[in-house]
C-alpha cells in the first residue's frame, strides 16, 4: 500500500519531467558550414538559453566530425560550493542508459571471438536457467528461447520495473550474479514478438560477457574498450574508483531559488552505472564513426560495426526500428543511430550520424532529457536542416473515417510491469491518447501534446502537425497499428517503445474515477458516522441498534472508514516527492520497519473487512436491520469497499 502511495506520486513528477513546452526547435533555410568556431559560438548560444530557462548547474558536449573532436565544452560547474568549472576531459557525468552501448560493444566483441552467437538460447551462456514459459495471461506456456538478438532489439518478452531502479545507499549493492537471478522479471511476451524497452534484458546480457569472458563486467568493459581508447575518465565500478573521486560533477537541481546537491545514485552496472567525461565519449563515437578504429587501436572489425548499425528488429518497414543495441531514428530526414540515458539526477543523449561522420554527445544534471533533445534539435537545424516534405493526404479508397474508429482509445506502454504493483504506473507515465475528428484524422496525444495523423495505408498513419513532439524513438512521424501476443490492438512507432490498447476497465478514467469515488464515500460515511453520533451524544440522545448483529455491522463498517481514512493521511503525508530527486523517498529507500509493517496491515485489512462488509449488507436486508435508507446507504458502502478492494486486486498493489 505504501507502494501505491509513491507510484500514485511518481506520476505528478513524471509529468512534469516530461512536460514538452521546453521544444526550441529552430528553423533553418539552408546548412552552416560545421567548423569548430561556427559550432561553438552556436551552441554556446543555445546552451545557455537552456541553462537558464531551466536552471542546469552543469553539463558537457562534445562534437565529432571527419574523424577529429571539433568541439568539446564544459558548461557551469562541477562543484556549486567550491565554483570548479566544467572540465570537458576529466568531469564525470553519470550517463545512465547510454552506458548500454558499451554493454553491446562487449558482446559483440565476444561474438567476434566466436564465444557467442547472437541466435543461439541464451541459457547456453548462463550459470542460471531462465525458463522457456510465459507466466502472463497464458500461464506457463511455452514459447521460443531468448536469445541474445533478443536481448539487443528489447524483445526478449520480460515485464520491465520503473520503481526500486535506483538507491542512494552502497548498501543496496549487489553482485551481477546475484541482480540477474534475485530480480528477475517474469516472462510477459513470445521473443521477438513485442518490442519493449528492457534494463533487465541489457543486465542479463552484461552478465553473460561477464560469465562467458570469466572477468568481472566493469573489469571487461575497462581492458578491452577504455583501454584501448585511451578513456582514461570512465568507469561502470560503484563506488568510484578513489582515482576518479574527485572528478564527479555534483549534481543538483534548482529548488525555491537556490541549489541543492543530490547524494550518488546506485544502480545494476550493465544498464546504466556508466560514469564518463565528453572526450572520453568523443573517442568512442570516433571509434564507431571509423569502422572500429581509433588511433591505431580496433575495439571492432568493420563488419561488426556496419551490422551494428543494421537493423536487427522493426515492428513495420515504415518504422525506425533497433539496430544492434542502438537505436535508430530520423532526424530532419537522416538516419541517425542515438541512445539516451537518464537517472534521477542525471541525463544523457548520444547521437551518431555515420553517412554524415558525425557525432553528438550532451549530459548534465538537474534538468532532463528534453533540454537535451531540444539542444540537438537545434544543431540539427542549423548544420543539417530538413527540406519541406509534401503533406500525404488520405487516400480515397481506404475509408479512413471508418477504420480509424476503431484505433480510438488509450494505450499503455508495453515497458511496463504486468504482474506487480509497479503496474498501476502504467494508468500514468507514457499513455498514448487516440481519438479521430469529423474528417477521420486520429488525433493523438502523447507527452502533453496531440498531433494530427493521416492514413497512408491501412493501419499505417503519417503525422500532418505543423509542430510534432518527439518521442523515444525519434521525431514521432508515423505510427503502426498491429496486434500484441495477447491479441490486443497494438499501437508501433520508431525506436523500442510499443504500445498496447487498454480494455475498458483497465482505462485511467475508469480506474481513477473508482478509486476516487470509493475513497471519499467510505470516509465521507465515516465522518457522516461520526457527527452524528458526536451530535447525539451532546444532545442527550441514545440510539440503540436493533440488533446485535446491527451493531457489529455498523462496526465493521467503521472499521473500513478508519482503514481507507489511515491510507489517505498516510498517502498524503509520505507520498511527497523529494525536491531534489523528484520521486518520494520510500521510491530509493527503505522504508521504516514500522512503515511497513503499517502498510500491510492496512492493506490486507481492508481487503478482509471488505468482505465482512459486503456480507453484513446482505444480512442487513433478510433482518431488516435500519431504515430503508440506511440500508441503501451501507449496500453502496460495501460496493464501494469491494470497488477499493479491487481495484488494489487488479493492480497488484497487494
Amino acid at each position: 500500500m505504501g507502494r501505491l502511495r509513491r507510484l500514485l506520486c511518481c506520476f505528478l513528477i513524471v509529468s512534469f519531467l516530461l512536460h514538452p513546452s521546453m521544444n526550441m526547435k529552430l528553423a533553418a533555410a539552408s546548412a552552416v558550414k560545421l567548423d569548430t568556431t561556427d559550432v561553438e559560438e552556436f551552441l554556446d548560444t543555445v546552451i545557455a538559453r537552456q541553462m537558464e530557462e531551466f536552471h542546469i548547474p552543469n553539463m558537457t558536449v562534445s562534437v565529432v566530425s571527419g574523424g577529429e573532436v571539433i568541439f568539446a565544452k564544459g558548461y557551469g560547474y562541477a562543484d556549486n560550493e567550491t565554483k570548479m568549472p566544467v572540465d570537458p576531459e576529466k568531469t564525470l557525468f553519470r550517463i545512465g542508459s547510454t552506458s548500454k552501448l558499451f554493454t553491446w560493444t562487449a558482446v559483440m566483441q565476444l561474438v567476434e571471438e566466436g564465444k557467442l552467437d547472437l541466435d543461439t538460447d541464451i541459457n547456453e551462456y548462463l550459470d542460471f536457467e531462465i525458463p522457456n514459459t510465459l507466466e502472463y495471461h497464458r500461464g506457463d506456456s511455452q514459447t521460443a528461447p531468448i536469445t541474445i538478438r533478443h536481448l539487443m532489439s528489447h524483445t526478449p518478452g520480460f515485464e520491465d520495473y520503473m520503481t526500486d531502479v535506483f538507491s542512494i545507499s552502497d548498501d543496496s549493492l549487489m553482485p551481477l550474479s546475484q541482480y540477474v537471478r534475485e530480480h528477475r522479471p517474469k516472462r510477459v511476451f513470445a521473443p521477438g514478438e513485442v518490442t519493449a524497452y528492457s534494463n533487465y534484458g541489457t543486465n542479463l546480457a552484461g552478465y553473460i560477457v561477464e560469465f562467458v569472458s570469466g572477468v568481472p563486467f566493469a573489469q571487461y568493459i575497462e581492458e578491452n574498450i577504455y583501454n584501448q581508447l585511451e578513456m582514461e575518465n570512465s568507469t561502470f565500478s560503484q563506488p568510484l574508483p578513489t582515482r576518479l573521486a574527485d572528478q564527479v560533477s555534483i549534481p543538483s537541481r534548482y529548488v525555491n531559488g537556490e541549489f541543492l546537491r543530490a547524494e550518488v545514485e546506485f544502480f545494476s552496472e550493465p544498464a546504466g552505472s556508466m560514469y564518463s567525461s565528453a572526450i572520453d565519449m568523443a573517442k568512442f563515437m570516433l571509434a564507431y564513426l571509423q569502422g572500429g578504429h581509433y588511433e591505431g587501436e580496433i575495439i571492432l572489425k568493420e563488419d561488426t560495426i556496419q551490422k551494428m548499425f543494421s537493423e536487427v528488429d522493426t515492428q513495420q518497414p515504415r518504422l525506425k526500428g533497433m539496430a544492434h543495441g542502438f537505436i535508430k531514428a530520423s532526424f530532419n530526414g537522416k538516419d541517425i543511430f542515438h541512445h539516451p540515458g537518464g537517472t534521477m539526477l542525471y541525463d544523457t543523449a548520444f547521437y551518431l550520424m555515420p553517412e554524415e561522420e558525425v557525432g553528438f554527445f550532451i549530459s548534465h544534471s538537474g534538468g532532463n532529457y528534453l533540454v537535451n533533445v531540444s539542444i540537438f534539435e537545434a544543431f540539427m537545424d542549423r548544420y543539417f536542416p530538413s527540406e519541406e516534405a509534401a503533406v500525404p493526404a488520405p487516400e480515397p479508397t481506404l475509408n479512413m473515417e471508418q477504420r480509424s474508429k476503431q484505433y480510438v482509445g488509450e494505450y499503455y506502454q508495453n515497458r511496463r510491469s504486468f504482474t506487480t504493483d509497479d503496474a498501476i504506473l502504467s494508468l500514468m507515465i507514457g499513455v498514448i491518447r487516440v481519438n479521430v475528428d469529423d474528417e477521420g484524422y486520429l488525433l493523438v496525444n502523447h507527452l502533453g501534446e496531440t498531433n494530427r495523423f493521416v492514413e497512408i495505408e491501412p493501419g499505417v498513419y503519417y503525422n500532418v502537425s505543423e509542430e510534432r513532439s518527439s518521442d523515444y524513438g525519434g521525431d514521432f512521424s508515423t505510427i503502426v497499428f498491429g496486434t500484441d501476443s495477447h491479441g490486443k490492438t497494438m499501437l508501433m512507432t520508431d525506436g523500442p517503445m510499443s504500445y498496447s490498447k487498454a480494455a475498458w476497465y483497465e482505462s485511467s478514467g475508469f480506474t481513477f474515477l473508482m478509486l476516487i469515488s470509493s475513497l471519499l464515500f467510505i470516509i465521507a460515511s465515516l465522518l457522516y458516522w461520526g457527527i452524528t453520533a458526536l451530535v447525539r451524544k451532546i444532545r442527550g440522545k441514545h440510539v440503540v441498534e436493533v440488533t446485535k448483529g446491527s451493531r457489529w455491522a455498523k462496526r465493521v463498517a467503521v472499521i473500513q472508514g478508519l482503514l481507507t481514512f489511515t491510507f489517505l493521511v498516510t498517502f498524503l503525508a509520505n507520498g511527497q516527492p523529494d525536491p531534489v530527486y523528484g520521486f518520494p523517498k520510500s521510491a530509493f529507500t527503505d522504508p521504516s520497519p514500522f512503515s511497513a509493517f503499517l502498510d500491510i496491515i492496512v492493506s490486507y485489512g481492508i481487503v478482509l473487512v471488505t468482505g465482512a462488509v459486503l456480507a453484513f449488507s446482505v444480512v442487513s436486508w433478510v433482518k431488516g436491520y435500519w431504515k430503508l435508507a440506511g440500508r441503501v446507504h451501507y449496500m453502496i458502502f460495501a460496493i464501494f469497499s469491494a470497488v477499493l478492494s479491487w481495484i488494489f486486486y487488479f493492480w497488484n498493489v497487494l
